[in-house]
């Protein structure tokens, strides 16, 4: 990531130290219930979206196990990943991302923004991903954003796509849970994701001189539906709980995925369920790898509370907004570095 220089350190010197608990975090949810002859069992589902529903209302944030995707896929996109991030700066900016495509290659080693200590790959599981040309609300040209795969490692665009397949069932498994645990028909989401603008991050941390001041990502909220995570042994996430505040780390399970719920998801349960906040710690002898998988609805999708989770004793919380749109708003705000504040469901939230 380049030399640390003397402005960086004085400049996040006086990021404000928040505690951080020990703690073996977030709920683990075992899904063979899905994936046996359980599955026709009521009762084993019936208990499973309990849990989720539980996890989803007191932390926003849970692990899952016997999921489904096989060790192989999950392998072979990890060993790719991290063949290409083991090239030279030179030779990954040959696919680097712009303001007009932003699927590829983006470093941060010219920038003393903390929240960024990594470099990071992203692809559209659909490709191409089909979005608004721009952010202005009367503008209804639309654009492709075209995936770029580097000529090495030659295998990252056939395991590439062959791990999404795998993320786009398991996605598909997790919403419907969800939607269960709300009290919804199973399938009532699926159609929001009919021509889906999910993308997947191949995220690189490099070793940090100054982890007790950096951060490999900035505590944030993700703008979508849910995110999966897969990651390696290193760990580094961070949780804030709901409860207190405080802040969890998440321990790695042995092929395990981390699930969160997504602002989206926040926005149709209208609050019932809360996008919550977590970040990314950096370690000072270890590289870390991690595998996000971010499940976003089609560009058209008008975002608002849910018609069955709305009646007089609970209005609406939110009005409706475009997710094409507000992507496009924060795609077009984190390029041009915009020194004002990135576009947030609160700006959506009827005041009650």
């Amino acid at each position: 990531m380049g030399e640390v220089d003397s402005a960086f350190i004085q400049a996040i010197e006086h990021r404000p130290k928040l505690a951080i608990v020990e703690a073996e975090g977030i709920p683990l949810i075992d899904l063979s219930a899905l994936n046996s002859p359980d599955s026709s069992n009521p009762s084993a589902i019936s208990r499973l979206v309990a849990e989720i529903g539980e996890a989803c209302k007191n932390w926003g944030f849970f692990q899952v196990i016997n999921h489904g995707v096989p060790f192989e896929r999950r392998q072979n996109m990890e060993l790719a990943s991290r063949k290409f991030f083991a090239q030279s700066t030179e030779e990954k900016r040959k696919v680097r991302r712009d303001e007009m495509n932003p699927m590829g290659y983006y470093d941060t080693e010219h920038t003393k923004n903390v929240r960024d200590w990594k470099e990071v790959f992203d692809f559209a599981v659909e490709n191409p991903m089909v979005m608004p040309a721009s952010h202005e609300p009367d503008d209804k040209e639309l654009t492709k954003w075209i995936n770029q795969w580097p000529d090495y490692p030659s295998e990252l665009r056939e395991a590439s796509e062959a791990y999404a397949e795998e993320l786009k069932k398991l996605s598909y498994k997790l919403v419907e849970l969800i939607s269960l645990s709300l009290g919804l028909p199973a399938k009532r989401l699926n159609a929001f994701f009919k021509d889906q603008t999910s993308s997947i991050r191949l995220n690189h941390y490099p070793p940090c001189p100054i982890p007790h001041l950096a951060l490999g990502v900035g505590r944030h909220k993700d703008p979508g539906a849910l995110t999966i995570l897969g990651q390696d042994d290193v760990g580094g996430l961070e949780v804030k709980r709901k409860t207190d505040g405080e802040w969890i780390r998440v321990r790695p399970t042995p092929d395990a995925y981390i699930i969160n719920v997504g602002d989206i998801i926040q926005v149709w349960s209208n609050d019932k369920y809360e996008s919550v906040e977590h970040r990314v710690m950096v370690n000072s002898q270890r590289e870390r790898f991690s595998i996000p998988f971010f499940l976003n609805p089609g560009h058209h999708v008008m975002v608002e509370p849910l018609e069955e989770l709305t009646d007089e004793q609970n209005p609406a919380k939110y009005k409706a907004y475009n997710w094409g749109k507000f992507r496009a708003t924060r795609i077009r705000s984190n390029f041009k570095k915009l020194s004002v504040e990135n576009i947030q469901i609160h700006h959506f939230k009827i005041a009650e």
